[in-house]
């Protein structure tokens, strides 16, 4: 009889006359699928072609066009381009890069006028521009009015854009009348130049040519195929090796990883699948950025675009690989300072009232800084303090990964809701457009992963499937699902895997393109996937956590930081880019003007996993510098907490005198508390320098340098012992369940 109503109730169900409970189960939690009252969510409609499958991706270089009608400027690099009623506008940045104190720039002007656009011969304009097709950091276009059609593909690093017609020939319209300087009416192929800038314009063999010497070239085919590339130089030997590679369209684009724990080696594959319309070339030509060749030993040609994120060098082939080091995390670092003094701080943070539920954001705040202080209290042996700060974390996460409360009602707040239109999996109450526009959802989330990894550090069984680890999967996924066929989430949404760093808008609408502001935040996410995936045996989500810790750091050194001063322009004189724009990078934060925000926002949340801030202690130094200075001195108004734990990278007397001298007058920002802050200061003070030289074949250690000595921290969350082997051939051995820091003799 049971089985009966089951089967009963599905056929209404399928039918529309019995609404489906909107609660699923996830183990021991759930989600919803129905709105909580009042709440918000993204739009009801995604801008795609018919038969596209797949979750549509967001927080993309190129997310505008699945939010609306022709979308945005987007910046591939070296190109920007945006699609317009007439075709696709194409802008080369180039030589026009510039900085000042406010920012670099590097955008494409609000209108048509410089440079081209690709157009249809036989169609003056359209009527849309659908997203046809995506792959990882590539995308098409389908203009499209009645029978005639042009689509375009265009991606990451490509100085290419590929076009397929139906229903008549390409047409190039300039903003002037260009220069040719190769080729004439009877040319398949033209160089051109048009103010400064060098295309060449590559039309199927056998074409020819109209309208040379005006502002409008048509191309004259019968062969349904077109391609145009922004050239390194106005050289015959270029266009002609351009034009080698112009009719191999690019039509996937795939990232791979993998990470060897006993190299401590991260290797990136990028592959290109391509689709030869005439010739014999084999691959493509690609730009690749500054993180991507001071990494790789594929080999590059020589030539090099200008771009907002440095020189971009070409190479050719199927496929590159870069190659870097993974120098550990740690859970905690391993001090206790004056013990007496730090159980004070931690007993004066229990005792402070819990918040109630809030934002997600404001959530993740409050979980990740009571998860930081679980491991410092477990180190200084207070173990009715650190089960007290564990079983509020426990708590927290489960009430937010339940949906129902306890009569089985859908709850209005403190609940995860998955919207299936856009593949996303949004908590409410909401925070900074994380509902609506699904931005931040790294950020939100990654506080999040990093407390329940704290909690399956010690309760492994918690964390399983069954249990709380399903609804922690999906938060996982949600951010960075490493599965292309996820039928829940499209690919890596927040990461960028060429760019190598992620972006918080989801929809990307901006002139400037996509921004990403607190790199550090995206650096808190991976983080907390790595000691997830540590603490659960989860290697493969481990590896991943690895990966996109390593290339995200990457990334941040060169284009946040600029580590090596090679990468902003002249005109820029400030030490670091706060926020990362697709055609700019800014001196400015989305909430305030202060020196402290503009600099600690790329910095917080600070705890052991935020060691590569210490791996160029000189520019630590450089960057703390040029904050006091635009304070006028170090009187910090706010994140003084913060700031004194970054300043303890190149100075730690400096930040301990004054954590003493300011403790009284300051707020400490809401992610952090006095206890961490302490600790914090304390242990680097002890530990010297990190040296980031000397890997282990261990992902949770580190290293640091004390008076010309090595300090190798281990943390050993498993049941037995382990000996760990560094680099440099040094072993040390960590007891079940503990971190321990070992001096070296010499």
């Amino acid at each position: 009889m049971q089985r009966f109503w089951i089967v009963w109730a599905t056929l209404l169900v399928s039918h529309g006359l019995l609404h489906a409970q909107p609660i699923v189960r996830v183990g021991a939690g759930s989600y919803s699928t129905a709105l909580p009252p009042g709440a918000g969510e993204p739009p009801p409609k995604v801008l795609a072609a018919p038969g596209l499958k797949g979750k549509m991706p967001t927080n993309d270089w190129w997310s505008a066009l699945a939010w609306m009608p022709f979308g945005e400027r987007q910046y591939p690099h070296p190109l920007a381009v945006q699609c317009e009623r007439k075709g696709l506008r194409v802008f080369y940045p180039g030589s026009n890069i510039t900085g000042n104190q406010a920012a670099v720039f590097g955008f494409m002007p609000d209108k048509s006028g410089d440079d081209l656009v690709l157009g249809h011969a036989g169609q003056a304009e359209f009527t849309e521009a659908l997203v046809d097709g995506y792959s990882d950091w590539f995308v098409s276009v389908r203009f499209a009015n009645g029978a005639n059609a042009l689509r375009l593909t265009y991606g990451h690093g490509s100085p290419f854009v590929f076009a397929l017609l139906d229903g008549g020939a390409a047409k190039v319209t300039f903003g002037q009348a260009p220069k040719v300087w190769s080729g004439d009416e009877q040319s398949a192929v033209l160089g051109v130049t048009v103010g400064n800038k060098h295309y060449g314009l590559f039309g199927p063999s056998g074409s020819t040519w109209t309208g040379l010497g005006e502002k409008t070239f048509t191309n004259r085919s019968t062969k349904p195929y077109f391609s145009l590339a922004v050239l390194p130089d106005n050289t015959a030997p270029t266009l002609k090796h351009f034009a080698h590679y112009a009719h191999n369209h690019v039509t996937d684009t795939q990232v791979a990883w993998s990470y060897e724990p006993k190299s401590a080696e991260v290797t990136t594959t990028f592959t290109y699948t391509t689709k030869a319309h005439e010739g014999d070339a084999e691959g493509t030509l690609f730009a690749l950025y500054p993180h991507q060749w001071r990494h790789t030993d594929s080999k590059l040609s020589g030539q090099e675009y200008p771009s907002v994120r440095g020189r971009m060098k070409l190479a050719e082939g199927k496929a590159f690989q870069t190659r870097m080091k993974f120098s550990g995390v740690l859970p905690v670092l391993p001090s206790t300072g004056d013990r007496q003094r730090l159980e004070g701080y931690l007993k004066a943070e229990v005792d402070t009232k819990e918040p109630g539920l809030t934002d997600t954001y404001a959530e993740g705040k409050w979980l990740g800084r009571t998860a930081c202080l679980i491991p410092v209290a477990e180190q200084a042996q207070l173990d009715g303090l650190t089960q007290t700060l564990r079983e509020r974390v426990r708590q927290r996460l489960e009430t937010w990964f339940t949906a129902a409360d306890r009569d089985g009602k859908p709850k209005s707040k403190g609940l995860f809701v998955y919207n299936e239109r856009w593949g996303t999996l949004i908590g409410y109450p909401a925070s900074f457009g994380s509902d609506k526009e699904l931005n931040d959802h790294h950020f939100h989330y990654g506080y999040y992963l990093r407390a329940a990894a704290e909690i399956a550090r010690h309760d492994p069984a918690w964390a399983k499937a069954d249990r709380w680890g399903g609804m922690v999967q999906l938060l996982i996924r949600d951010m960075a699902s490493p599965d292309r066929n996820d039928p829940l989430f499209p690919f890596l949404r927040c990461f960028d895997p060429y760019a190598g760093h992620s972006w918080a808008s989801g929809h990307a609408k901006f002139g400037d393109g996509n921004n990403h502001e607190s790199s550090s935040e995206a650096m808190n996410a991976w983080y907390g996937l790595i000691l997830w995936g540590e603490a659960t045996g989860d290697t493969k989500l481990r590896d991943l956590g690895v990966w996109l810790y390593v290339t995200e750091m990457a990334a941040i050194n060169e284009y946040w930081f600029d580590v090596r001063g090679e990468n902003f322009p002249k005109g820029y004189p400030v030490p670091v880019v706060t926020m990362i724009w697709g055609g700019k990078g800014a001196n400015a934060t989305w909430f305030s003007a202060k020196p402290e925000h503009i600099h600690g926002i790329n910095w917080l949340p600070i705890h052991a996993g935020s060691l590569y801030l210490g791996h160029h202690p000189g520019y630590a130094q450089k960057n703390y510098d040029w904050m006091a200075k635009a304070k006028g001195g170090a009187k910090w108004d706010e994140w003084a907490d913060i700031i004194w734990m970054y300043r303890a990278f190149s100075d730690p007397d400096d930040a301990l005198k004054q954590f003493e001298g300011g403790l009284d007058r300051i707020k400490f920002e809401d992610g952090n508390t006095r206890a961490h802050t302490y600790h914090w200061l304390a242990a680097v003070k002890e530990l010297g320098q990190v040296e980031p030289t000397v890997t282990a074949d261990y992902p949770l250690t580190a290293v640091f340098r004390k008076d010309g000595k090595r300090v190798y921290c281990i943390s050993n969350t498993g049941d037995a012992p382990r000996t760990v082997t560094f680099s440099d051939g040094v072993q040390v051995r960590a007891e079940a369940r503990k971190t321990v820091a070992v001096r070296a003799e010499k």
